[in-house]
């Protein structure tokens, strides 16, 4: 079918005079199809589809003779589902595809056109938040995908926006707390959409059934209504429903940025002239102004920014430790299985179960790991066996990270038969110097090839002044080497056993009356030896461990 406006085309053109073959040619059209379009009428309208219909064009779809059916059952139901439509069509002989009666029945099912209600909110009663994305382009070609978050009072039009790493609850919950914070209070109700961070949950009729546990404990804390809407659904949402897309619009895609801190000075920058300089094109008053008069009505935030905790029930498991996260927080060995919760704040974790509470750091190093020093000394007397002991102890050294990893796995290897030992002293020196104090001997210790708690206690006694070195560990220079003694980093014996082999050795020899000067003789020759295994301030290390 040759479409409206080449139709109207050839009218005009005939009128003018052109003959029928230079109208056939102009129009790229047969002679016979200008004669046609020629003895028509004139060309009123410009749809070609409605036309075609009109004229009855193509072969007629097997649906058309079922029209009548479809518009009788219809008007008789007119919400009944379109597979109960077709299943009736074919018990009355309808014997085409299901797409051919799926069309029909859409286009003779009646519709209801609600009107769009753009209403205004009064003073403090309305603010509206949600998550945007953008992709953004630096001056130098790399893109990155910024996310944020905006919040935007109704009545007076103020809007923070906050540049934030995800959209999950935790990041949800704190970037309204702090918008809240900088606007200098909470109005009546918060709307949202719909994302998983506010509602899990919701029936058929939009009454959400499960809120976000995350979500709403912040929510109760602030003493905060909120509204859920329907995702894109702007007339629910009133005369500010677009935000996300006010954001991207007026900032994001009238600017260019050098680089991420230039992103952020330029926002602080948006943010001032949009509320504080420049007329808001919805009321033609600056948003600063209509605060002014919309703060008395705003409530006083309850919950302060640096302390908004967010609650998580917990169970301390089997390994005195509560997990969130993928990182393990340490508690009393007293506290296994009992339920608790943990209070999460963006730079600490309090954990309360029953009468054990523990505060650590927080952590954000994926699989991290946080042991507090109290909690190190009780876990290991809780263990039962010196195996199981020894071995806990070398996790909590392992717990400082890789360079503990390397310089105990270096250990074990030179030291096969006494890395015990060391381990166990390494362990008191932890407790009494702190992380920092022996990651940092531990560097110190692998740049030198310095392997054995001895060389770490030599360097915490150089550098630490507080808390004082622990008993037995000197930095003065030791007195000769003895024969009887390998280097620091090879395989000894323990002090142990040549205190307690040398007296017995003696006893053979020795007459009754010196076998007490034999022991003492003995335990200060043990002394000796120990003294040996100590670095000197003086004496420096070889490449394999020991002292040149």
């Amino acid at each position: 079918m040759i479409d409206m406006l080449k139709r109207h085309a050839i009218q005009v053109l005939r009128r003018a005079g052109h003959s029928q073959t230079e109208i056939a040619t102009l129009a790229g059209v047969f002679r016979r199809s200008v004669q046609r379009v020629e003895g028509e009428s004139a060309v009123t309208h410009i749809d070609t589809a409605r036309e075609r219909e009109t004229r009855g064009i193509g072969r007629p779809a097997k649906a058309e003779p079922f029209r009548a059916f479809v518009v009788d059952v219809l008007a008789r139901d007119p919400d009944l589902l379109s597979v109960e439509i077709l299943r009736r069509a074919k018990l009355t002989g309808y014997a085409g595809g299901k797409t051919a009666l799926y069309d029909l029945i859409s286009a003779r099912r009646p519709t209801t056109v609600r009107p769009l209600v753009r209403f205004e909110g009064l003073p403090g009663e309305f603010s509206q938040h949600d998550f945007g994305q953008v992709d953004v382009r630096f001056l130098d070609g790399t893109r990155t995908r910024v996310h944020f978050f905006a919040s935007r009072l109704k009545y007076s039009r103020w809007v923070e926006v906050t540049i934030v790493p995800d959209e999950c609850a935790e990041t949800l919950v704190r970037a309204l707390v702090d918008h809240f914070a900088l606007i200098g209070g909470i109005p009546l109700l918060a709307v949202f959409d719909r994302p998983k961070t506010v509602a899990l949950k919701w029936a058929k009729d939009g009454q959400v059934t499960e809120w976000n546990a995350l979500f709403a404990g912040v929510v109760l804390d602030l003493g905060l209504g909120i509204e859920v809407c329907w995702p894109s659904s702007p007339r629910q949402k009133g005369s500010i429903e677009n935000l996300v897309g006010w954001v991207k619009g007026s900032f994001f895609k009238q600017r260019r940025f050098l680089d991420d801190a230039d992103l952020l000075t330029q926002l602080a920058e948006w943010r001032t002239e949009v509320n504080t300089e420049r007329p808001c094109r919805a009321t033609g008053i600056i948003p600063a102004v209509r605060l002014d008069e919309e703060r008395p009505r705003l409530r006083p935030l309850k919950v302060a920014p640096e302390m908004l905790a967010l609650r998580e029930p917990i169970v301390v498991g089997p390994t005195a430790a509560v997990l969130h996260d993928t990182h393990p927080y340490s508690m009393p060995p007293d506290a296994i299985g009992i339920p608790g919760t943990l209070f999460l704040h963006r730079d600490r974790v309090r954990i309360v179960a029953g009468r054990f509470e523990a505060i650590h750091q927080r952590l954000f190093e994926p699989h991290a790991k946080s042991t507090l020093p109290e909690h190190r000394a009780q876990h290991v007397a809780a263990v039962s066996g010196k195996r199981a002991k020894r071995y806990l102890q070398r996790e909590h050294l392992l717990e400082l990270g890789p360079l503990a990893l390397e310089y105990l796995t270096e250990l074990t290897h030179r030291r096969p038969q006494i890395w015990i030992r060391d381990v166990d002293r390494l362990h008191t020196l932890l407790a009494t110097y702190g992380e920092d104090a022996v990651r940092a001997a531990f560097t110190r210790g692998l740049a030198e090839q310095a392997i054995g708690a001895e060389y770490i206690a030599h360097y915490l006694a150089e550098i630490v002044t507080t808390p004082l070195p622990i008993e037995g560990d000197s930095t003065s220079r030791p007195d000769a080497r003895s024969s009887s003694l390998r280097h620091p980093g090879g395989s000894s014996p323990r002090d142990e056993e040549l205190s307690l082999a040398l007296p017995a050795a003696n006893a053979i020899t020795a007459p009754r009356g010196g076998r007490v000067q034999a022991a003492a003789g003995a335990r200060r020759a043990a002394a000796k030896r120990r003294a040996w295994t100590r670095p000197s301030t003086t004496l420096p290390f070889d490449a394999d461990g020991g002292r040149s």
